[in-house]
């Protein structure tokens, strides 16, 4: 049994870092508005993310998974289990701000690392949400971190129909 949920994991990690998995979600979502599977998966939240390329300064979109905290929303820097942080960390770590989109209303945010007993309840947080998370923690080998979103302002932007 534990192997099974292993290889669960290690499937689920993998289907979201693959090439086609990240070329193509931002899209559908964008067009869908978030709507059914590609807005919500494994019952947790998904969001589109853009930043800035910390070398090319290109915006670059992620779908990622997004915690509610409060009027935060916490990212999960796991890249299924690689030895290295995913490439959205290292552009927030160069310019903490990004687009957020979830469903049809885009928001700016700025961005934190949580630290300390925040990340402890963070982490608590979202492994509760998707135990898969600690198996990643393992295989990684390095602290995941988490990435705090918070918004700069109140007002909202629609992209579209609801």
């Amino acid at each position: 049994m534990r192997r099974l949920r292993s290889a669960w994991f290690w499937l689920v990690g993998h289907a979201g870092v693959n090439r086609l998995s990240r070329a193509l979600h931002p899209i559908l979502y964008r067009w869908t508005g978030g709507w059914r599977f590609l807005g919500r998966s494994l019952g947790n939240l998904t969001v589109l993310v853009t930043t800035l390329g910390r070398h090319t300064g290109r915006p670059r979109t992620v779908a990622l998974w997004a915690y509610p905290d409060g009027d935060a929303l916490v990212l999960v820097g796991s890249y299924g289990g690689a030895r290295r942080a995913p490439a959205w960390v290292h552009n927030l770590r160069a310019r903490p701000e990004a687009l957020v989109q979830v469903r049809r209303s885009v928001q700016r945010m700025t961005a934190r690392e949580a630290a300390g007993e925040e990340y402890e309840r963070l982490w608590r947080m979202v492994t509760a949400a998707y135990p898969g998370y600690e198996a990643y923690l393992a295989w990684a080998q390095r602290t995941i971190p988490l990435v705090v979103l918070e918004p700069l302002s109140r007002d909202a932007v629609s992209v579209g129909p609801n």
